[in-house]
């Protein structure tokens, strides 16, 4: 190396050029390589730039095919609308045909000749296919009209079906119309006009019904042929263009796509010559780049270097490292002077860092000890943005909202103004107090826990804020006041029904305390003294009463608070508010406080005025009352036994009369014997007495005694049936008898009643009942019911039915069911037909106390119960259930 190159080196070492010299320079020479390779590209891409206008031009040309084909679709899908759907509008299709026109007008200006033609030819297919959109749209027209006209050949077909008698006629014409539609709807013509056919192929002899059948087949043919004609058109016309037209398109795009593959060609041959000019160019550019890097970190990043080096060390701890090249005058000297300063300030803040350092351990032993407490507290704590999102909670505030952990908590409940408040204008006057004083102090609210409860909050909390004074966040404390608010609501809820209660009490209630105001007043006491019962809180008895001129003692109260006791009732008087003179029976009692001490005295007070006047008066009704009882209870008692007397007479006029035939008939065959005896006695005086008239005599006797001895047989059986129905009656001690046995004996006096009336008696009585009961009783109550029925149940003599039926029930008990066929009762009727005096036959001498004396026997005598079922128009119903053993207490009666 000569000594001259050597020196220029050394020079150039120790030359210090600044970091802008050496990225300037860097820049230069790299710039001179970007220029010398754009000169080399531009020539490339002159030649590029035409093949890729040529690649445009086809381009251009294919887009224009595609936009071809779009506009043709787009016609396409306007006619198929305009022909399948009724409702689409008609001018789309015009619309989409006058698009097509002049792209296709469009597209002929930017084509070569021969392509020139093939737009031509797809003109005049468009040309022709607007031609069949034309007679389409004619046909349309005609097939509107047809349609229009069908609902009222339809109604008049409709209306003439329903109008045929014969419904088999009417069931083909139906099923031939809903074949029509079906068709009509699913767009086959073929199917509908052959339904149409069939239609009028059915026999219908009904003139009226064939016309408006063939009318309407007629029209349905009618429009099937137009549907025909416009499915044809669409076919043989719309189709064959729009696949002719599309046919050209595609001659189109293959000779653009065939131009467009020579000049891709032409374009991949110039595009590798290019790459490999570029490949050369810039490794020579990639090398020079290499170079002047080297030569900037040479004198840039290794000063860089060393200085970071050393402020490392510094970081580290080594507070004795220098830093390198601070006497350079150029832009990496003024930093190792700025770090130079750094290290120098960093050894003072070493000295700052250890106090802060022991600031740090302080404010950590805070954090713990309010961590503690945060986590510790049995109220709830958290903390919350304005938004309402919850940044954190303790775990009380998460036990409280029903959650296992604050995270829980936190991640559960989402914006707490949506899912923790009740009200959520509870949540808009918590932010208004925040915002206007900066907190709240036990701010009571509404929030839903976890699970569905609510509950009650007690919050206090303080905002706050940011440099700015603008509230970033609530920072606050709550309580479960649940159970506090529930006391008081209870407490609340007491008071208020305890004030309703008294208030509806007529009496005087009120409660007073030590200093005899009154702390509760009823309004029946207030309205003595003219006043609300509210007006008359913390006010004395003179207060009260002196507005009205009167005035009354306390000295009753005064004892009340010496004693310590009540005074139990006594009575006094006052003047009310009206100035009436009120008697009141009065009791005041003392009410005490936990420690046994007389916290309030309460005072209850009737007024007793009308009883007073009222004693005299009832003193003297009852006196009245108590003479017109027992002249009731004798006329009562005299009235029954008129009753079974007019019962028992009766009685024996049916027997009588029942009687009065066999003893007339034996009567009658006595007085025939009698003469019979004086002739035969008379012809044995004479002499004359033959052997025939000894034999007629004799046959005479004989049948006389038969006939003698059955009719007085049959009247001792009544009069010895009469006999023990009346002996029953009249013996009204308990005794054991066969109620099947009782009932026909009873059922044989009543008999002879029956021909009269023209009614029929039938008895079922269940055999081997035996009672130990009353069976005079027990015969009165069925002669009072027959006698009921006869004069009640059949008027005007109609004639009927009474049944008795007598069984078992149950193993103590035997049920008795009377009924008739006869009129029934009606409700009202039936809900008195037991009480005493009631009947419905007054005017015919009824003393209504028939069925009232088989109430009161079965109920009392007997120890039973009935019940009655009675409809007008439906007969009478009578259920009686006797013990087989009458009760002791009944018998005692």
């Amino acid at each position: 190396m000569s000594p001259a190159f050597a020196a220029l080196l050394a020079r150039i070492r120790s030359q210090s050029l600044s970091i802008g010299q050496l990225t300037f320079g860097s820049f230069l020479l790299l710039l001179a390589v970007i220029t010398a390779t754009s000169m080399a590209s531009v020539i490339a891409i002159r030649h590029l730039d035409a093949t890729f206008a040529e690649l445009q031009r086809l381009q251009g040309v294919g887009d224009l095919a595609e936009e071809i084909d779009r506009r043709m679709n787009e016609l396409r899908l306007a006619a198929r609308d305009f022909v399948t759907d009724q409702g689409a509008r008609p001018d789309r299709v015009g619309e989409a045909a006058s698009a097509l026109t002049a792209l296709l007008k469009k597209t002929r200006l930017e084509l070569a000749p021969a392509q020139q033609d093939m737009i031509d030819g797809v003109s005049a297919r468009l040309q022709n296919y607007r031609e069949g959109i034309e007679r389409v749209t004619t046909l349309i027209a005609r097939r509107a009209k047809l349609i229009d006209a069908l609902p009222p050949v339809r109604e008049r077909f409709e209306a003439a079906i329903a109008a045929v008698p014969e419904r088999a006629t009417a069931r083909s014409l139906f099923r031939a119309q809903n074949q029509v539609a079906a068709a009509l709807l699913a767009h086959d013509p073929d199917a509908a006009e052959r339904s149409a056919q069939s239609m009028r192929a059915l026999p219908i002899d009904d003139p009226p019904l064939r016309a408006a059948a063939d009318a309407y087949a007629d029209a349905i043919t009618a429009i099937s042929g137009t549907e025909a004609e416009i499915a044809k058109l669409d076919k043989e016309v719309l189709g064959i263009e729009g696949r002719l037209i599309g046919r050209v398109t595609e001659l189109l795009r293959e000779l653009s796509a065939r131009r467009g593959r020579v000049l891709s060609r032409d374009f991949a041959r110039t595009l590798a010559e290019a790459k490999w000019q570029s490949i050369v160019l810039g490794t020579a550019g990639v090398l020079i780049g290499i170079f002047a890097a080297l030569f900037v970190v040479r004198r840039t990043v290794r000063p860089l270097a060393s200085i970071a080096t050393s402020i490392r060390a510094l970081a580290g701890g080594e507070k004795d490292a220098s830093i390198p090249l601070t006497d350079v005058n150029n832009e990496i000297g003024d930093i190792a002077r700025a770090a130079e300063v750094f290290r120098r300030t960093l050894a003072d803040a070493d000295t700052a860092r250890e106090a802060a350092v022991r600031a740090l351990a302080e404010q950590r032993l805070a954090e713990e000890s309010y961590r503690k407490l945060f986590e510790g507290s049995v109220d709830g704590i958290y903390v919350t943005t304005p938004a309402g999102a919850l940044l954190n909670a303790n775990p009380a505030l998460a036990r409280m909202m029903g959650y296992d952990t604050p995270e829980d908590l936190i991640r559960g409940i989402g914006d707490i103004s949506q899912t923790i408040y009740v009200h959520p204008e509870a949540r808009a006057e918590y932010q208004h107090l925040m915002q206007r004083d900066g907190m709240v102090r036990e701010f009571e609210y509404q929030a839903h826990r976890r699970g569905g409860t609510v509950l009650w909050l007690s919050d206090s909390a303080t905002a706050v804020r940011d440099e700015n004074g603008e509230i970033v966040r609530y920072e606050g404390t709550v309580r479960d006041i649940t159970d506090q608010k529930r006391a008081e609501d209870a407490v609340a809820e007491g008071r208020r029904l305890l004030q309703q209660v008294i208030d509806t009490v007529p009496a005087v209630i009120n409660v007073k305390d030590k200093q005899l105001r009154y702390i509760l007043m009823n309004r029946y006491m207030a309205g003595i003294f003219g006043v609300e019962p509210g007006e008359a809180i913390g006010r004395t008895t003179t207060d009260l009463m002196s507005r009205y001129g009167a005035q009354k003692t306390d000295e009753n109260d005064k004892r009340v608070l010496a004693a310590g006791t009540g005074l139990g009732f006594y009575e006094e008087e006052y003047l009310d508010s009206s100035g009436n003179l009120r008697h009141w029976l009065v009791n005041k009692l003392p009410l005490l406080d936990a420690d046994g001490e007389i916290e309030s005295i309460v005072t209850v007070a009737l007024d007793i005025g009308e009883r007073k006047r009222g004693e005299a008066e009832m003193r003297k009704a009852k006196d009245a009352a108590e003479a017109a009882l027992r002249n009731l209870r004798e006329t009562q008692q005299s009235l029954i036994e008129a009753e079974k007397l007019a019962a028992l007479g009766r009685l024996v006029a049916g027997v009588a009369h029942e009687v009065n035939n066999p003893v007339g008939i034996s009567l009658t065959v006595a007085s025939s014997l009698e003469r019979k005896t004086a002739l035969f006695i008379a012809e044995v005086a004479r002499g004359d007495l033959r052997r025939s008239s000894l034999n007629d005599f004799l046959e005479a006797c004989r049948d006389a005694s038969s006939q003698l001895v059955a009719n007085l047989n049959r009247a001792a059986e009544l009069i010895t049936s009469f006999k023990q129905v009346a002996a029953d009656r009249n013996y009204s001690d308990q005794r054991v008898f066969d109620l099947g046995d009782l009932t026909e004996q009873v059922v044989m006096s009543l008999r002879p009643g029956l021909r009269k009336h023209n009614l029929a008696l039938n008895v079922d009585c269940q055999p081997n009942l035996v009672m130990n009961s009353y069976p005079g009783p027990y015969g009165q109550v069925l002669t009072n019911l027959f006698l009921n029925a006869v004069a009640h149940a059949f008027p005007d003599g109609k004639p009927g039915a009474v049944d008795i039926q007598v069984r078992e029930s149950g193993k103590d008990n035997v049920e008795i069911i009377f009924s008739d066929n006869g009129c029934g009762m009606s409700l009202d009727i039936r809900r008195r037909a037991f009480d005493p005096f009631f009947t419905t036959r007054r005017d015919q001498g009824g003393t209504g106390l028939g069925l009232h004396i088989v109430y009161s026997i079965v109920t009392n005598r007997l120890g039973g119960r009935l019940d009655l079922d009675s409809e007008p128009g439906s007969g009478t119903r009578i259920q009686i259930i006797l013990p087989r053993v009458a009760p002791l207490e009944q018998a005692a009666e």
